[in-house]
């Protein structure tokens, strides 16, 4: 019963106060979540921790 963990959201740091351009992470269950502050309602993208973190590597290896 794992996944019944509630998510401990969190904003990126180089996000802003006005949540217009943002995303938040739960990373606190055994799957990451990941939600767009902009609209709540659309759900969630769930990775499994390892994804998560390939994704994140990627992402600032090939940064523009």
């Amino acid at each position: 019963m794992a996944e019944n963990i509630a998510p401990n959201w969190h904003k990126s740091t180089y996000s802003g106060n006005t949540n217009d351009a943002c995303i938040e992470v739960a990373d606190n269950a055994p799957s990451v979540r990941v939600r767009d502050t902009k609209d709540y309602g659309m759900g969630e993208l769930t990775a499994s921790p390892a994804a998560w973190s390939a994704f994140v590597h990627q992402a600032k290896t090939y940064a523009v």
